[in-house]
């Protein structure tokens, strides 16, 4: 039931996101959902391998490095889901910021309603 309300809700962040940030577009709220559920796999089986890749780099920068993945992904998303499109680097980069930080405060509620 999380996992289905986790979904919901980034797709419903993904929504708000095109209105506050610009050059990022989404056709529809079905178009979101799909593009919520392809984040979602992109994060957890592609984000991996390629923040191992780039470990030196990330070392090198503390860190930051990990929002440029970040929004390398969030742009990959875009060019596989039909409806949904990010027009560039920074929207890309703002989108994923906001979808990451919206993510983490869903998590931290969810995980608080449980216990």
């Amino acid at each position: 039931m999380r996992l289905l309300l986790r979904w919901l809700l980034s797709a419903a962040a993904l929504m708000l996101i095109t209105y506050y940030v610009p050059g990022i577009g989404v056709a529809s709220f079905y178009t979101a959902l799909i593009a919520a559920l392809v984040l979602g796999l992109v994060n957890a089986l592609i984000r991996p391998i390629i923040l191992v890749l780039t470990l030196p780099v990330n070392i090198l920068t503390l860190g930051l490095f990990t929002l440029v993945v970040n929004a390398f992904l969030f742009w990959l998303v875009s060019t596989a889901v039909k409806g949904f499109t990010v027009a560039g680097f920074w929207p890309a980069f703002w989108g994923s910021f906001i979808m990451m930080v919206v993510g983490w405060v869903v998590h931290g509620l969810l995980r608080r309603n449980t216990l």
